[in-house]
């Protein structure tokens, strides 16, 4: 009987029905799940089809047995005889008769038993009785081909689940071949082998059920699979099925078999757990929730049908026909026991789950309701090994584990011989047997009987899984010695070694048994061994000297593959053993390539208490390894910490100060609003009216931007009249002071005579000052100008230039300028030269915005920067005033006094100081600025980030149902799955464009206009995407949707630091701010860590901001683990550390090149202006310092000085003499563009005179500037793809390193590939932004050097970079703008490939070869090709001057049409401007002479000295 329905194959007497979850997944996802289903007959098939939301006219299909493809006879046979003995010798004899008449039908037979040890008794009497009866011959099959490779010559075989897999399988195949003709076999072979036989018997219904202690009949389920392996299919005609039972039994079966009884739900025995993992999961969160979740249960559908089953009245069902009650009553009952049990927070109020660590656990884990409860009984915080055992023995889990006699005498032996812990209970006790099997699979020991084989095979299925979920328990309680305890068991089990003996049994497969005895015989631990030379260790085994294994987790990690796979797992621990307790747990994965690599930083805070504990433990322990573990101890004696108290400025309860105190109608045109808030109006008249340094610590959001403002205002207050701007402006033409007071004079500016104007010159001109603003992102510098372009610029008359990478202004704009604003690396390459470029001494306010990320990755730079300006202003005595803009600060007087800023111009305000408010809901604290704090579990980060998609879709409608929200994630991808979700969710509230705010007709007007299409979907729900991988155009599009709130969500891309532009660098306004997560992928490192605290406060501070908001409100989605940290530490501030040092090398040697450093002694004084030496004396410890008396701080900065040097003259960048240090080439030229020395001292070691394409490319992809190029999770697979498709060779076994990529790039670049993602692209442009600068230090490293064809190859080079061609593969046709392939094969056939072909060409044949419209675009593009003219005068030697030859060059441009200087480069991500090599050298010895790099518009008049050897003058000038 066969049934075929729309639904899953189930076994309706199983203890879980989960097709519920498909259901549900429908419903949550809103995602289409088709189920297919087979089954035995159903005797209530519809009520199984309507619970699998089946379609009953299209999707069920019912056939009973009349359709079976092979019919069955069927028997049934009752036993009347009541004695057992004879009982049982009777049901042999029918077995064994029937048996025989099949088998002399020429018939397979397989006999059903119910217990293991059946199988071979019923398989015994049946030989027996074949041999009493001269039947033998019938059970052999000696005509079978393979008869002879039998040893057996009786054809019995038994098959059941104690055996092994090999044995089974092998009966399996002797009986389906017909080598054996009878089967005596368990159940489970009809459940899970397919093997038929023309007749099956079932010998007795009786089966011993374990859990009731007594006997029950067999199943009419398991009787009807049985039967179905009657008759095999294209072999039978027919098939035979006979029950044999008593005769008391018979008619149950025979009614069972012709009128079936309903299916019933076995869920209510299992509802506890499952109950658990949805709330776990987060689809139940309340009664309400649990209730509907029910409703989707086969449980739910058989008590309406046949309550009284479930213990359900007829009363209760006609007071409650839906039986809405009983169902909350079910799911009442189980969340109290859940409560109970700590697996949930139960809040019978308001019917709310909340869930906790130990029901993520047990779900995880998928551990029993009953074991929970076993472990809240007997875990303790200190328990010894056979306690834990005898734990692990009580678990739920092992409750079908029966005791058997005749396992008893092995049992007895077992726990003698191979459990080294006390056994509990003893063997004759169920969990005293539990004990002994594990103990006894740690021990690796062997079992004889097969029965005491499969429950060991039971046990260590779930054994590994109990231990781990009992560990993680541990660890979440915080328990330090219980959690090791349990770690080192979890790979015991794992690895089936105890603890206690020697790790090095871990190698079994190398190390023979007898060498490892004697190990533990001798007590050579690792320690000892790991002292011990080779030869040392091989007398002590007396063994021939062999390899050895360090198992420590550092980069000296000696790394096996076939030990240690791709990756090891180590737990990072901290711990304080005066409390007992974890302060930090990490799971830290250590690939082969970072074992091999350099040291791992891994960053995270403990807190410390008063009074001081004696020491805290760090133990980085191996999760898979035993005893492979390293112990660090932290002391507290003797260590100087920095002053722990945080001054806060008291916010003054001042009234608020109206815009017109400006004084300045100009002035108070520039704000739109009529009052300064609390913190503008409290530091006005510092920053307005005086000259004082100022420091403002405060919130973001606070206004600290117009703050700087008020500065700016003071400095343009205090200069000259605007009307000298037009004589500065003449003189940084190149005007005399004749000539611009004579001007001034007539022009009227100035009322006296000509020679009182100049005076007034002479006076005012060095006194003329300007505002340099630093902001530590471009996004940033973007947002300052935008602003200030829109009011200063255009409201003031102000002349304003941008410093970025994307920008360098000409020396013009400098010195006509107002306002500089630049990021601090472009600064620092500026004022490096600041002996030769006097307007970096100009500078009369210095702005340093987000002044906290001193201690940051790009901190150093700043840090460098302000010493220098305050060096600088110490040098020429000019006041320079520097106003720093931060959040609170702890350390603010160490950041003050570094600034030169005195107490009147501190304030450094508290984290809750803030003009907009955040609200709090969740929980009640005493600060006015407050976030949620969810805690979310799980060790891998996609998951989490997916189960954090419904709370935030949850916290929208709950907070922010109509008003903006910002949603930040750690990557672009997750833009689109948080997006997408929140689509889905709405969707299933039936309001699937509820955050929609415009009509359709403005709708698909705006569609087509955005160009990604993840955006164009999302978009038409009113969500919005932001991330860097976005074009400019959809980018600003979105952001103008945004605030003019025609999408209300937008999900918006924060990568660390550079990236992050809308919490950094787009002031979008919004109502609620919701961080989902707050890690993201370090690509260098290869893991998640932690965005800094610094990040998260710039995030939500984009939550309620002035002039939009009267309150905001932020949501902080967290890690579970780190959720105590973040309500600890989010707005307790950190101190600002220095970074200089890791740094040091590249600053120092910048000084050498300017001259500020010419001896060690000016490298410590020049250190004494860094911040870096106001910490020292502060915070010694923190630098490796042991205290700050004179003499030892002096030995530090001289020994820092010293290695610093040594490391420089190492790299060939300076050289040291006895008393001095000067600057070499390479150092130079690290300077000179700003490259890493690290980076010049490759260079230097690998070009050579003869330098291949191939080898510049690969020493170009592996500058140190690429060093933090990501690489991405799976990115190694998309590096794998384009290295199949360049044309140079990368390594295959370092796919996932940066350089790798960056070369990838390059090459794809110029074989103008696909790239495969977004990513790649805007990767692209930052590999392509640095190279030109890398570049030009190669090319000057060649020339200094005289080789004249390594300094041409890396021109090609910088060609190919800018046009994205190959120099020798592409043809140079490809760079005209109106080149198309149907152009390029036409221009090839006739023999036209360069450019030069097509000038020489006149207009008609250019038309008659390509065509009227398409010559006339060619055209064109030749008319503005840059075509230049070279005329060369030798200008001979001079005796009398002692001069040497040179060679006058004019270069002119012939083509008259081109009016522009802008380089076509479309494949190149920014504009450029053209620019000439003048290339001097010797072609056959190919030395180089001279290079000069040149850029003109007309025409342009140079020389280039002459070498005094004879030579031959040929032009050649390259672009």
């Amino acid at each position: 009987m066969l049934s075929v329905v729309d639904c899953m194959r189930t076994r309706a007497a199983s203890s879980k029905l989960t097709f519920k979850v498909n259901n549900v997944k429908v419903e949550f996802t809103q995602t289409m799940i088709r189920i297919v289903g087979l089954s035995a007959t159903l005797p209530n098939y519809l009520e199984v089809a309507k619970f699998l939301r089946v379609n009953p006219e299209r999707g069920l299909f019912f056939f009973d047995s009349s359709y079976r493809p092979v019919p069955l006879a069927q028997q049934y046979i009752g036993v009347t005889e009541q004695n057992f003995l004879a009982r049982n010798e009777l049901l042999h004899e029918i077995c064994y008769n029937k048996v025989v008449e099949s088998l002399r039908q020429g018939h397979q037979a397989m006999v059903f038993v119910h217990s293991r040890k059946d199988t071979g008794k019923t398989a015994e009497k049946l030989v027996e009785l074949s041999r009493r009866s001269e039947d033998l011959e019938l059970f052999s099959n000696d005509t079978h081909p393979h008869f002879e490779l039998i040893k057996a010559r009786l054809s019995f075989g038994i098959h059941h689940a104690g055996m092994l897999r090999a044995d089974r399988g092998l009966t399996e195949r002797l009986f389906s071949e017909g080598l054996l003709k009878v089967l005596v076999c368990t159940a489970t072979l009809a459940w899970g082998v397919n093997l038929p036989a023309h007749t099956v018997v079932i010998k007795g219904t009786q089966i011993y059920d374990p859990k009731a202690g007594g006997w029950r009949d067999l199943g009419m389920l398991d009787v009807m699979q049985i039967f179905g392996r009657a008759g095999r299919p294209q072999f039978d005609k027919s098939g035979e099925g006979i029950i044999i039972t008593s005769h008391d039994k018979l008619a149950y079966y025979l009614r069972l078999l012709t009128s079936q009884l309903p299916i019933e739900s076995q869920f209510i025995s299992s509802l506890k757990d499952n109950l658990n993992a949805e709330v776990a999961l987060g689809t139940v969160t309340n009664v309400k929730e649990a209730c509907a979740w029910l409703g989707y249960t086969y449980l739910f559908i058989r008590m309406k049908m046949n309550p009284l089953a479930y213990g359900i009245g007829w009363d209760e069902v006609i007071a409650d026909p839906s039986l809405s009650l009983k169902q909350r009553a079910l799911v009442t009952d189980a969340a109290r026991s859940l409560d109970k049990a700590k697996m949930m927070r139960f809040d019978e109020k308001s019917g709310n789950f909340y869930c906790t660590e130990l029901g993520r656990i047990a779900s995880h884990f998928y551990i029993h309701y009953s074991s929970v409860e076993t472990y809240n009984e007997m875990l303790r915080r200190h328990m010894n090994d056979s306690e834990v055992i005898d734990m692990v023995a009580h678990s739920s889990e092992f409750e079908n584990i029966v005791v058997r006699e005749e396992e008893q005498n092995e049992l007895e032996m077992l726990a003698r011989t191979s459990c080294p812990l006390e056994v509990k209970g003893g063997p004759s006790n169920k969990h005293g047997k539990v004990s002994i099997l594990i103990q006894l699979y740690i021990s690796r020991g062997s079992i004889d009987s097969f029965s005491l084989i499969s429950d060991a095979a039971y046990i260590s299925a779930s054994l590994a899984r109990i231990i781990r979920a009992l560990f993680e328990i541990c660890l979440r309680r915080g328990w330090c010695e219980m959690t090791s305890f349990l770690l080192e068991y979890c790979k015991a089990v794992d690895r089936q070694i105890w603890p206690h003996q020697h790790p090095l049994r871990q190698f079994d497969k190398d190390i023979s048994p007898e060498i490892l005895r004697k190990l533990e015989e001798r007590g050579a631990d690792l320690d000892r061994l790991h002292e011990m030379q080779e030869k040392d260790i091989g007398a002590l085994i007396r063994y021939a000297p062999g390899g050895r294994v360090d198992l420590l987790i550092t980069p000296d990690f000696v790394w096996k593959d076939r030990f240690h796979g791709v990756a090891q797992r180590w737990w990072i621990l901290v711990e304080d053993s005066e409390n007992d307790h974890i302060y930090h747990s990490e799971l830290f994965t250590l690939t082969k390539r970072m074992a091999k690599g350099e040291s791992q930083k891994l960053s995270f805070t403990v807190p410390i208490f008063e009074p001081h504990p004696p020491q805290y433990y760090i133990r980085a322990v191996s999760d898979s390894w035993l005893q492979a573990e390293a112990l660090y101890t932290i002391s507290f004696h003797n260590l100087a910490l920095p002053e722990a108290h945080t001054i806060h400025t008291e916010l003054l309860d001042l009234k608020p100060l109206p815009i017109t105190a400006l004084g300045n109608r100009a002035y108070e045109a520039l704000y739109k609003f009529s009052h300064f808030n609390p913190i503008q109006t409290q530091t006005f008249h510092v920053l307005y009216h005086t000259q004082n340094n100022v420091l403002l610590g405060a919130p973001t959001g606070s206004g600290k931007t117009i703050s700087a403002e008020l500065a700016m205002l003071h400095l343009f207050n205090t200069q000259p009249d605007m009307k000298f701007d037009l004589l500065l402006k003449l003189v940084s033409r190149g005007a005399t002071a004749l000539e611009v007071t004579t001007l001034n004079y007539r022009s009227g500016a100035c009322n006296t005579n000509a020679k009182a104007c100049e005076g007034v010159l002479r006076y005012v001109l060095p006194c003329l000052e300007y505002v340099i603003y630093i902001a530590p992102l471009k996004a940033i510098v973007r947002e300052r100008m935008n602003d200030w372009r829109k009011r200063l610029v255009s409201q003031l008359g102000k002349e304003m230039v941008e410093m970025t990478g994307d920008y360098t202004p000409d020396l013009k704009a400098l010195l006509s300028a107002d306002i500089i604003i630049s990021t601090p690396e472009k600064w620092d390459g500026i004022s490096r030269n600041w002996h030769t470029r006097s307007y970096v001494t100009k500078v009369g306010l210095m702005i340093l915005d987000e002044i906290h990320l001193l201690g940051a990755d790009r901190g150093p730079i700043l840090e460098v920067i302000v010493s220098r300006m305050r060096y600088i202003s110490s040098q020429t005595e000019r006041s320079v005033r520097f106003v720093g803009l931060s959040t609170a600060l702890a350390n603010a007087h160490d950041l003050a006094d570094w600034l030169g800023v005195e107490e009147l111009g501190l304030f450094n305000f508290k984290p809750s100081v803030r003009p907009v408010p955040l609200e709090v809901h969740i929980q009640a604290s005493e600060l006015s600025l407050f976030c949620f704090s969810y805690g979310y579990p799980g060790k891998f980060y996609c998951p989490r980030m997916n189960s954090m998609n419904k709370p935030t879709y949850a916290a929208i409608c709950t907070h922010s149902p109509t008003k903006p929200v910002l949603i930040f994630v750690s990557s672009r991808r997750q833009t689109r799955l948080t997006a997408l979700d929140l689509i889905q969710f709405a969707a299933s509230d039936e309001h699937p464009r509820q955050f929609l705010g415009m009509p359709e007709e403005a709708l698909q007007m705006i569609l087509s206009q955005v160009t990604d299409q993840n955006l164009r979907h999302t978009l038409q729900f009113g969500i919005g995407l932001h991330h860097a991988g976005l074009n400019e155009k959809d980018r600003s599009l979105v952001e103008e949707l945004f605030a003019n709130n025609k999408i209300q969500a937008i999900t918006s891309h924060v990568i660390l630091v550079c990236t992050s532009t809308l919490a950094w660098g787009v002031n979008l306004p919004a109502h609620l701010v919701i961080i989902k997560g707050t890690e993201y992928y370090d690509g260098k490192g290869k893991r998640y860590v932690d965005f800094p605290i610094t990040d998260i406060l710039q995030m939500m501070g984009r939550a309620g901001r002035p002039q939009y908001d009267q309150h905001g409100k932020a949501v902080i989605l967290v890690h579970d683990p780190k959720k105590s940290f973040y309500k600890k530490f989010l707005y307790e501030p950190f101190p600002v550390e220095s970074s200089l040092r890791e740094q040091l090398h590249d600053h120092i040697n910048a000084e050498i090149i300017s001259g500020t450093i010419s001896h060690k002694e000016d490298a410590v004084h020049y250190l004494t202006w860094t911040y870096l030496f106001r910490r020292l004396m502060v915070n010694p410890a923190y630098y490796g310092l042991d205290g700050t008396e004179p003499g030892t701080l002096s030995s530090y900065l001289s020994c820092l000085v010293q290695n610093t040097f040594e490391d420089l003259e190492d790299s060939g960048c300076i050289k040291i003499n006895e008393d001095s240090v000067e600057s070499m080439m390479l150092g130079s030229i690290a300077s000179q563009y700003y490259l890493k020395y690290m980076t010049v001292s490759m260079f230097g070691s690998n070009i050579g005179p003869e330098t291949s394409l191939e080898v510049f490319l690969h020493i170009l992809a592996g500058a140190s500037e690429y060093d933090e190029l990501p690489v991405r999770h799976n990115e190694e697979n998309y590096n794998g793809a384009l290295s199949e498709k360049v044309p140079y060779m990368v390594d295959k076994n370092r796919l996932d390193d940066p350089h790798v990529k960056a070369n990838l790039l390059f090459q794809a670049h110029f074989s103008r590939l696909e790239l495969p993602i977004s990513d790649y692209v805007t990767d692209l442009k930052s590999v392509l932004d640095q190279s030109i600068r890398v570049i030009q230090a190669m090319i000057d490293i060649c020339a200094n050097s005289g080789w004249l064809s390594s300094t041409i190859t890396c021109m090609h080079l910088l060609q190919m970079v800018m046009q994205g061609l190959w120099i020798d593969r592409d043809s140079p046709l490809w760079m005209l703008p109106s080149m198309t392939d149907e152009l390029h094969t036409l221009l090839v056939k006739k023999r036209i490939s360069n450019v030069q072909q097509l000038l020489d060409l006149p207009k008609m044949t250019l038309q008659s070869v390509t065509g009227s419209s398409t010559a006339s675009r060619l055209y064109q593009d030749l008319q503005h090709f840059p075509r230049v003219q070279v005329r060369l005068k030798i200008q001979r030697r001079d005796p009398y001057r002692d001069t040497l030859p040179s060679l006058n060059i004019r270069l002119e441009k012939t083509n008259t049409h081109r009016k522009t200087m802008r380089a076509f480069v479309p494949r190149f991500p920014k504009v450029k401007d053209e620019a000439w090599w003048l290339v001097l050298g010797n072609t056959s010895t190919s030395e180089l002479h001279a290079l000069k790099r040149v850029s003109f518009s007309d025409h342009l008049v140079t020389h280039m000295e002459l070498p005094s050897a004879p030579f031959t003058v040929q032009t050649m000038s390259r672009l």
